[in-house]
Parts: C-alpha cells; structure tokens; sequence
C-alpha cells in the first residue's frame, strides 16, 4: 500500500493552515509540522499559477540545507485569481469587504502551487479550480465576515463555510483544491516522488 510507504519517509508540512492539516490527516500521512516565516512576494509579471509555483518552490527551499534521507518536505501557496490579479488574505474588514464584493457574481480561480523536496530532488506543480460565485448582497457580505472572520482564508472566503453553501453555484476543478489543498493530486505527485 502506498500509503505504507509513503508512512516510511519523515513527512514535514511547512503550513500552519488547519485545513491543509486536516486534508493530509484524511490522507492517512503522518506528519510533523515545521513552519518558518516566509514574506509572501515574487518577480513582478508572473501570473497565476506562476505565482503559486514560484511561492511554494522558495518555501520549499528553504529547507533544503536541512533534510536528511529519509525526509519530504511539502510546501504550498495558494491564492486566488480574479480579473487578472491576486485577491489574497484580506488585511482588515474593510479589505475583506472588497475582495468579496470583487468575487461577488463572477468566476475566479482557486490556485495552489504545492513543492515536495527531499535531499536529491525537487517537484514543484499547481492545480487550478474554476469556481462560480452568484451575486452577494452588502448584507450577506457583513454577515459572512462579521460571523466566520476569514482573515486567514486567500480570496477572503472558505468554501466550506456558509458563504460557500449560499453563493457557490459551479466549481470546474478540484473541490479539495478549493479548501486548501488538492490532496487526490498530491497523493499522485507523492506516488511519483518516491517510487522513481
């Protein structure tokens, strides 16, 4: 069983995202979780999932003088992209008001960059889901932020919270990638890493 081997390997997430957490637990890995401060920024002119990419591959590697053998680090970054630009952690109320009012009766997408690294390689990839909001009243919006604080949450929004049931109409893509991680891509990827 692949999850046996997988169990073998000293699995290291660099995330302090309770969601990724849980999704990698209902995996069946066990995991250590290791968090070191990254600033969130990259070259100018990247887009998309680009962006995702670049961020998860640079706190990936920042551990990369660390491991020893038997060790995989995953890193991931997700951000959510709406008419071409990162709507990303809302800085206040005010900003969260904005960013969903942004999201409000349009598409965006939900990307997540995800680097696995161990002492002789490296894989870095990115899932992308497509995700239809209907329009949002200002009250609705309020209500949201005033009850589920989503100051954690890229776009400002957990899909899995009420907003999610009363506004997500179509999602085309990963449900998983969405909350925060798309664990079916991630146990492929895993799969590969460790098996070639």
């Amino acid at each position: 069983m692949i999850i046996d081997k997988l169990n073998y390997y000293k699995i290291i997430l660099a995330s302090r995202s309770p969601r990724r957490q849980q999704l990698l637990r209902e995996l069946g890995l066990k995991f250590e979780v290791v968090i070191k401060e990254y600033e969130e920024i990259y070259p100018e002119g990247l887009s998309g999932e680009e962006i995702a990419r670049y961020i998860a591959y640079e706190k990936a590697a920042s551990f990369k003088d660390e491991l020893s053998d038997n060790e995989i680090v995953i890193a991931a970054d997700t951000i959510v992209w709406c008419n071409s630009k990162v709507l990303g952690k809302p800085l206040n109320y005010e900003d969260a008001k904005r960013i969903l009012r942004e999201i409000s009766g349009n598409i965006h997408e939900v990307i997540t960059g995800i680097s696995l690294r161990s002492l002789s390689k490296e894989v870095t990839f990115s899932e992308s889901t497509k995700v239809t909001f209907e329009a949002l009243s200002e009250e609705e919006i309020c209500y949201y932020i005033d009850n589920y604080k989503p100051y954690d949450k890229a776009g400002a929004y957990g899909i899995q919270e009420w907003i999610g049931i009363i506004a997500c109409s179509h999602i085309d893509g990963s449900y998983f990638n969405v909350v925060g991680l798309p664990v079916q891509r991630l146990y492929k990827e895993l799969q590969s890493f460790i098996l070639k």
